[in-house]
């Protein structure tokens, strides 16, 4: 049978984009379609302009910080709007950016929704086209909670274009999107509320970086509330109105908005799965180690299938499916010690296993190296700032198995450490690495 294209892509965010360009530079006749703006969660309502925010939230911090050194006061304020238009401005330069990568590729891009008419047909607007394989990279789309007054609040795609900034805000979740919006919000001069329901923040990580992320939140002013029962949110004319119930009853007021940060799932409504016999395991497309669904020539990438929810992740899927059906270089993608960071202040990064996980697997055989220390910058800044560095290795192999920070520069640091891991490094190759002095990174070749 003969079809429109080889490979026709569900999504033009960077699982998505990053595929079809892939099997286009093997031959592959490729289609896209999106209905929104190119470049997907990252690049238009994510990672991309909410790393541009904590840059952002970073310069109050900054100015202080140089006083310690000799320079004299700076007193500045922040123009919430050119901040917002600039960041959008990126956005947009970011759009166009795809759009010519696409170009280039030779790609085809169809703009509006893709539905499944049968498993080889595709209804994209007014188009009908067929393909010999299918890609879903639909990504994800936030989850409000169930709860009174939910109809009051915004999810964290809407901070960004926001046109007042909230004075006092209370945010929802205490997993990677709450915690860095708190911190943002509060680098940026709002009065921050971060309502969790567990002891600790960001659930899955190493207890470690869990605590000392939070207790640099407090430290640096953020209110964290334990609650024991969902809030309830309530519009009156000072704003809403945020009832809680944690160790004690008390009402909390924010300025108009209220951030729902609960999470995401997998974008699936208007895919009509139905239609082409795709399976649907816990809300997210049900694959394989091939990324393969349950329909053999359709595949899915990237937050759809709920696996590994990381942009870096999506992409290296979508190129390991090219490079497997249209490269003849069979390969799938690991997910053992994938690197990731949290961009809270104080920032966080971390590879490998936490200690928990260790434990479980290797049990007595695991020893922890940890240090915990103030940064020779902050000897001038005066700030009260405190970098942790930690190691997890198994002693009956000395391989390290996981390493965690949380301090400035995390993501930077941790990037480079992701490689030595993935070689498998043991704990005496660290110990033979010369540090470079006098740097934060060089702990982590230090520790005894």
């Amino acid at each position: 049978m003969s079809y429109d294209f080889d490979l026709f892509v569900i999504g033009g965010g960077s699982g998505g984009i990053a595929t079809a360009r892939r099997a286009a530079e093997y031959g592959a006749k490729v289609g896209v379609a999106e209905f929104d703006r190119l470049g997907g969660t990252c690049v238009n309502r994510g990672c991309i302009p909410k790393k541009m925010m904590v840059y952002a939230s970073h310069f109050p911090d900054l100015f202080k910080d140089a006083q310690g050194y000799g320079w004299s006061a700076v007193n500045s304020t922040l123009d919430w709007q050119k901040m917002i238009k600039v960041v959008n401005q990126e956005v947009e330069r970011l759009n166009g950016v795809y759009q010519r990568m696409l170009d280039k590729s030779e790609v085809g891009l169809f703009r509006g929704y893709a539905k499944f008419l049968d498993p080889h047909t595709l209804e994209v607007g007014e188009h009908k086209v067929t393909a010999e394989k299918i890609l879903i990279a639909v990504g994800g789309i936030p989850v409000k909670p169930d709860i009174p007054g939910i109809e009051h609040a915004i999810v964290s795609d809407d901070m960004f274009q926001l046109e007042e900034q909230p004075k006092r805000i209370v945010i929802l979740g205490a997993g990677y999107i709450g915690v860095e919006f708190a911190c943002i919000m509060h680098g940026l001069g709002s009065e921050v509320t971060l309502l969790i329901r567990k002891d600790l923040i960001l659930r899955g990580f190493d207890d470690d970086l869990r605590t000392a992320i939070q207790e640099g939140m407090q430290q640096h002013g953020i209110r964290i509330i334990k609650v024991s029962e969902p809030p309830v949110i309530e519009k009156n004319p000072e704003g809403l109105k945020v009832k809680v119930k944690g160790e004690q009853e008390e009402t909390v007021i924010a300025d108009a908005v209220s951030l729902a940060a609960t999470g995401r799932k997998p974008n699936l409504d208007n895919l009509s799965l139905e239609n082409a016999g795709v399976e649907v395991k816990q809300g997210a497309i049900a694959v394989d180690q091939y990324s393969q669904t349950s329909q053999e020539h359709i595949y899915a990438v990237g937050d759809c299938t709920d696996r590994m929810n990381l942009t870096p992740v999506a992409i290296n899927e979508g190129r390991a499916f090219a490079d497997t059906h249209f490269g003849g270089k069979s390969r799938k993608m690991s997910y053992e010690n994938v690197p990731t960071a949290i961009f809270s202040t104080p920032e966080a990064a971390t590879v490998g296993l936490t200690e928990a996980e260790a434990r479980e697997q290797y049990g007595e055989a695991v020893k922890i190296y940890r240090a915990r220390f103030k940064p020779t910058y902050h000897n001038l800044s005066g700030r009260d700032e405190k970098t942790m560095v930690k190691l997890v290795v198994d002693q009956n192999s000395d391989k390290v198995l996981g390493a965690h920070m949380v301090g400035e520069n995390a993501a930077e640091i941790i990037q480079g450490i992701a490689i030595a891991l993935k070689m498998g490094a043991t704990k005496k190759d660290f110990d033979a690495t010369v540090g470079i002095h006098p740097s934060i990174a060089e702990e982590f070749v230090t520790m005894r």
